[in-house]
């Protein structure tokens, strides 16, 4: 019994030997091959699954493959907890289309909904797989709870442990520490992170006190980073603390246990404490460590074994010393196992009547596992008996099976710690031998070289291979055939006498099929005369010749190298078929060439060394144009080819490069001269290949660096005779011009290539089906024929033939073409569309059948137009769009959308005639979107602390506008920005009115529209408030806002609105709304006072519903209107004119006290006055008595006090001790002094009310009375002339 199993394991192992070779030649043999296997049953199998345990991402949409193969293709169905699961109930699930695949749209539905088990099962009618048992959980990254951490206060040198405890997520997060500044924390021996998260210190030092000690987790799924609050460790340094010996801090005990599945990793860790700091290492009680699979991480404080088998149980020890001793801890180690393969998967079983086959699913585990087999899906204990099955344990049994025993079996392993699913079909089949190997294949191969000759083959029973050669006397199964087992013949040592037609016979009980081949044993290549060793003088010429043998039936490549690598590009080096040489040769021209003689086959290579040297100086030479050759000979005459022999002239001292052969046709072309060939400057003999049918005449001419030489004497008259055409017409085409016609063209031969007298051509064409004949015509004279009557759009076979009057051209190949194309008769069917955003739609379409289309199809096109505004303010749009998708589609992506809109399209399939008609109109609609920008910002109203926004609503509100943003904030001078402020409004208002802004400051506003999508674009205003005597103004070039004025609206013919403008530095942007359907739009605009209409200036707007206007002259207003262009004759639309004036002045105007350069210009020029004064007072006060009373009388001009020039003083004034007024001035009643024509005195410049000078200069006193009120000192009489008091004061009123 078991040498017959043993029999079947191999039969099986050859059958699926066999069918992959097949595979293999489905690639190789293409449609042939295909068909063989189309009409195979093949019960499913499961191609591809999600895996077991399969985390999601709550953020995307749920993807659980199920892939399937099998004849007829399989369907498919879910369970979901155990119990069937109907998609069609659930609208958020759809099933991919020839798939099993589910993709949940989570948009609608929380993931979490969607958590369970789910099942995959594939069937057909001859049979049932199942996919694994899939478990959807959703990946989770909880928040860490909140806590208070309080500060850590420790001594210096004891132990410590700072807790992470992440929150528990799927999968676990990785966990690491990191500062403020997000660094990672130093680790060492001493600071370590355990398996767990937590911060072990051994011993803690003064350098670890801070702040922030941050835990991380970091949960891979879901990409996103959780931290702990900060954690603050102060050390002290109060009590010294005593050295210790290790203890460990994890695990605790002297001893402790793990376990850990088979193919995982296990880690172990130990992290000790003490003073100094310890040192860990580890040691395997009972046995060495795998060398490969081990490594030791954490300063050896962890140990990492990869890919646990069971030799890894035991116990391993951990040890950790200092200076003052060891303490030690074990860990024993068991490994379990999970259900893994022992011999692998169970594999299908291809089965013919009658025959024996074994199904084995030997797995093992720990504990040891329990093995199930079901059928189908089904128990096999609840399945419908079957004699030729028995189940032994692991194994099924199958004898003498039939058709209709087809199933799937599933072989289900499993222990505590996991399963094991496997799908295996038995598929019963009866085929008759077929050969997949192409007929008549002919096999090449070199002499004394492997020959191998395939039979690929397919049946069921496995077909029986045999060979036979030539007269099939006996069959090839001794030396020197070898027979392979999967129908390779092998001749080891191929020789001329094996070459012949050999036939491959594969028979079974249900019939036989032959198959003949061709084996050609070719001669080797061989190089006889080898390149030689060469020394050459730098700037001469040099030639490696090669000459080779090889088998005559064999292209022969040949090929140079230099130094094993390719030629360099270079124009000197010239490459003949079997030499190789290199003109004026420098010093990098030395190396090693290589010559490597290339067939189909085989190759053979040879090799010579090049050697430079310096040129010996030669005196001065002339160098002129050769010669031309001479004594032209044609010898060696065939009929398609001649030998040109000739005898080079002089050189003149320059060497000949190459030589030209030109031809003369007397029969044709007299007196033309034709390039015939060329030849290195090295060869006088030149093979020449001829054409028949022409009436040769040569002449040859040499080249040298000077130029060409003269033509030499023509060679005589070679006459060639006529003959058949050797070739056909190139080109060979059928196409249609009409519905009903055929056109075949060709490319025709040229005279030389017609080889005779009365050339013409065999045109032929027949219908590409079984049983046609050809149709044939001779055309002379022409390169094209129209057959009509032909049915539209079908396949010709087309050949044509060039013949002449000696004969037939060889047999053309055949070209396929077709008859014309007529108008598609159908329009696709099943069209809809889905919606992707609120800007793209995707349509979808059942392509139309071949047979409809009657024609090349080219492709679909998609009429698509808007309807109108799901928004009852907007107007209707017309204008239709179309996207063509070439070639065979069935769907595609519409973009530019406008969101909140009805759209109706239809599609139509054209051809190269034109379109087909169209499909019934269908209509989707576009959801909502962000909005577009508002049509215009304003500002109204100015008050000293406040000012009015208004604007307009979006052009396209995109949805239902639900409220308005408006942003504003302040902006210095130096564009820094302040604080932002920012109002929430309603949707119905287009207005606010901003109390309690600043005077003298420059704003920045942004307002934006929202519906429930979002927010939309921005439109900005800037506006710098200044008062200027009561008044607030705009300032340029800053976006001003335009006077308050009426709103322009259009009258009932026109479609315009809200037409504004705000002038910037830039340029003036005008800005409207527009209703109409046109959308040809311009802005016009002109100087205001001018009289010509033909004046007027445009700018083109591109779809928008603003345009900033350029190159606007300062000073000058402007008449703006907007025009739309009508359609056709209808004359165009035009808004009302706007006056735009742009101001002379447009720089920003600012507050100048608020300068800083101001301010401290001021600051210097008043430092700069009392340093002055200074000076003035400290030269007074040099000086002796000053006789005031006789300078009074000398000056009787009061407003005439000059400041000396010499002593930097003013003007002396009476001093007397009677208190008198200065001369000129007016003492009121109440005794108080005014100031009449001068305000000038000392008192002014001293720093209090009240002062004396005594006769030296000092102050010993009152000095012209009291100080005089600042109050009462102005007036209409005050004098023109400045004091320095007034010059300060003018300063401060300007400042």
């Amino acid at each position: 019994m078991q040498n017959k199993f043993r029999k079947l394991f191999i039969i099986t192992n050859i059958w699926f030997s066999l069918l992959s070779h097949c595979f293999l030649c489905s690639l190789i043999l293409g449609g042939k091959k295909k068909k063989v296997r189309e009409g195979l049953p093949q019960p499913p199998t499961i191609t591809h699954q999600s895996p077991k345990d399969y985390i999601i991402d709550p953020r995307e949409n749920i993807i659980i493959h199920c892939e399937a193969k099998g004849k007829p293709h399989p369907s498919f169905s879910w369970t979901r907890n155990g119990t069937h699961y109907d998609i069609d109930e659930d609208p958020n699930v759809n099933m991919r289309p020839h798939s099993g695949t589910l993709v949940v749209d989570i948009s609608r539905e929380r993931a979490e909904h969607y958590e369970g088990v789910y099942q995959c099962t594939a069937r057909n009618k001859h049979g049932t797989a199942v996919s694994n048992n899939i478990v959807i959980r959703q990946s989770r990254s909880p928040l860490w709870s909140k806590e208070r951490i309080k500060p850590i206060v420790v001594q210096e040198g004891v132990s410590l442990v700072l807790p992470c405890r992440p929150p528990a997520g799927l999968p676990p997060p990785i966990i690491f520490w990191m500062d403020n500044y997000f660094q990672k924390l130093p680790q060492s021996e001493r600071v370590s992170q355990s398996l767990n998260g937590d911060l072990y210190f051994s011993n803690v030092r003064r350098e670890d006190s801070r702040n922030d000690y941050i835990c991380y987790a970091r949960f891979p799924h879901t990409q996103t980073i959780q931290q702990k609050q900060p954690i603050t460790v102060k050390v002290l340094n109060q009590a010294p603390v005593d050295e210790r010996r290790p203890t460990f801090l994890i695990p605790t005990g002297s001893s402790s246990s793990k376990m850990v599945l088979r193919g995982r990793v296990l880690e172990m860790e130990c992290i000790a404490e003490g003073l100094p700091t310890p040192y860990t290492s580890w040691t395997k009680v009972s046995g060495d460590f795998p060398a490969r699979r081990t490594s030791f991480l954490h300063y050896n404080k962890t140990l990492h074994i990869a890919n646990v088998s069971e030799s890894d149980a035991g116990e391993y020890r951990c040890t950790a010393k200092n200076l003052l001793g060891v303490v030690h801890h074990t860990i024993r180690v068991t490994v379990k196992a999970a259900p893994y393969w022992i011999t692998g998967a169970p594999r299908n079983l291809v089965l013919a009547p009658g025959e024996n086959g074994v199904l084995t699913c030997r797995a093992s585990g720990t504990p040891k596992p329990s093995i199930g087999w079901s059928m189908n899906g089904i128990p096999i204990e609840n399945s419908p008996k079957d004699v030729s099955r028995k189940v032994e344990d692991d194994t099924v049994i199958f004898t003498d099976v039939q058709i209709g025993s087809s199933a799937v079996y599933q072989c289900n392993i499993s222990n505590d710690y996991g399963y094991l699913l496997s799908n295996a079909f038995v598929n019963v089949l009866s085929e008759p031998p077929r050969v997949l190997t192409p007929a008549d294949k002919v096999y090449q191969v070199i002499k004394n070289h492997r020959a191998l000759m395939d039979c690929s083959s397919f049946g069921s029973p496995i077909p029986k291979i045999t060979w036979f050669k030539d007269s099939r006397s006996s069959t090839l199964d001794g030396d020197p055939y070898i027979l392979h087992d999967n129908g390779t013949l092998e001749i080891d040592v191929a020789q001329a006498r094996n070459s012949g037609k050999y036939t491959c016979v594969a028979r079974n009980i249900l019939g036989i099929y032959e198959n003949h081949v061709s084996l050609e044993v070719k001669e080797p290549t061989r190089i006889l005369k080898q390149p030689e060793y060469k020394v050459v003088q730098r700037g001469r010429s040099v030639v490696f010749e090669c000459k080779v043998k090889h088998d005559t039936s064999l292209i022969p490549t040949m090929t140079w190298l230099k130094d094993d690598g390719e030629l360099p590009d270079d124009e000197r080096l010239i490459v003949d078929s079997d030499s190789l040489t290199i003109s004026d040769v420098t010093e990098n021209d030395a190396g090693v060439y290589t010559c490597i003689m290339n067939t189909t086959l085989d190759q053979d290579s040879a090799s010579a060394e090049l050697t430079v040297v310096e040129a010996t100086p030669t005196p001065a030479v002339v160098y002129e144009r050769p010669e031309p050759p001479t004594d032209l000979e044609l010898t060696d005459q065939k009929k398609r080819s001649v030998q040109l022999t000739w005898t080079p002239g002089d050189e003149h001292n320059s060497p000949i490069q190459k030589f030209l052969i030109q031809y003369e046709d007397l029969l044709h072309h007299r007196g033309h001269w034709h390039n015939l060939t060329e030849v290195p400057g090295t060869k006088t003999t030149a093979h020449l290949k001829l054409s028949p049918y022409v009436h040769y005449t040569f002449k040859v001419l040499a080249l040298n660096d000077v130029g060409f030489s003269r033509p030499s004497i023509p060679s005589r008259t070679y006459k060639t005779d006529p003959a058949a055409p050797d070739e056909s017409p190139a080109g060979v085409q059928g196409y249609g011009t009409e519905h009903n016609n055929l056109v075949i063209s060709w490319k025709p031969l040229s005279g030389l290539q017609s080889n005779g007298p009365g050339l013409r051509y065999k045109v032929m064409w027949r219908q590409q089906r079984l049983g046609s004949e050809w149709t044939q015509v001779n055309v002379a004279n022409n390169s094209k024929f129209t057959v009509s009557g032909t049915p539209t759009f079908v396949p010709y076979e087309l050949k044509v033939q060039a013949i002449n009057d000696y004969g037939d051209g060889p047999e053309p190949a055949v070209a396929l073409g077709y008859s014309g194309e007529d108008f598609p008769v159908t329009a696709p069917e099943n069209v809809h569309a889905a919606v992707v955003s609120s800007t793209k739609a995707e349509v979808h379409w059942d392509p139309v059948p071949h047979h409809l289309i009657r024609g090349h199809l080219k492709g679909y096109k998609v009429y698509y137009w808007r309807e109108h505004s799901l928004h009852k303010h907007h107007p209707d749009h017309m204008g239709k769009h179309i996207l063509t998708f070439s070639g065979n589609h069935s769907h595609g992506m519409l973009p530019g959308l406008h969101p909140f809109s009805l759209y109706s399209f239809y599609v139509k399939v054209f051809n190269g005639k034109g379109e087909g008609p169209q499909s019934p109109e269908q209509q989707f609609k576009t959801p909502e979107g962000v909005p577009g920008l508002p049509t215009s910002l304003v500002v109204t109203n100015p008050n000293l602390n406040s000012l009015t926004l208004e604007w307009s609503p979006p052009r396209e509100h995109n949805g239902h506008i639900t409220g308005y943003t408006l942003k504003y904030h302040t902006v210095n001078n130096s564009n820094e920005l302040g604080t932002e402020e920012e109002l929430a409004l309603a949707a119905n208002e287009t207005s606010v009115t901003l109390p309690n802004l600043k005077y003298s400051t420059r704003y920045k506003f942004y307002l934006n529209a929202k519906t429930i999508k979002g927010p939309g674009p921005a439109i900005s205003q800037e506006v710098v408030t200044i008062v200027d005597e009561g008044n607030l103004q705009t300032s340029h070039p800053i976006a001003r806002s335009p006077p308050h004025r009426p709103t322009h609206k259009a009258g009932p013919a026109s479609p315009f609105a809200n037409i504004s403008s705000s002038v910037g530095e830039d340029g003036a942007v005008i800005s409207w709304e527009y209703w109409g359907p046109e959308k040809d739009v311009y802005v016009e605009y002109i100087v205001d006072n001018s009289e010509s209409e033909e004046d007027w200036k445009r700018e083109l707007v591109n779809g928008s519903q603003n345009v900033k206007l350029k190159g606007l002259k300062v000073g000058l207003s402007y008449r703006v209107r907007v025009v739309a262009k009508g359609h056709h004759d209808q004359p165009p639309h035009r808004s009302e004119e706007l006056l735009v004036t742009v101001p002379a002045v447009a720089s920003r105007q600012v507050d100048i006290a608020t300068q800083g350069w101001f301010i401290g210009l001021m600051c210097a020029i008043a430092l700069l006055i009392l340093i002055l004064l200074i000076i003035c007072f400290i030269q007074r006060n040099k000086g002796g008595k000053y006789p005031v009373k006789e300078k009074e009388d000398a000056h009787t001009d009061p407003e005439f006090q000059p400041m000396k020039e010499d002593d930097c003083t003013f003007g002396e004034y009476s001093d007397n001790e009677d208190h008198k007024p200065l001369k000129g001035s007016r003492t009121p009643s109440n005794g108080t002094v005014k100031r009449d024509d001068s305000d000038d005195s000392l008192v002014d410049y001293g720093e209090g009310g009240d002062g004396q000078f005594n006769e030296d200069g000092s102050f010993i006193g009152e000095y012209s009375g009291k100080s005089i009120s600042r109050d009462t000192a102005e007036g209409p009489e005050n004098s023109e002339a400045p004091s320095p008091t007034n010059a300060m004061n003018s300063l401060n009123s300007f400042v």
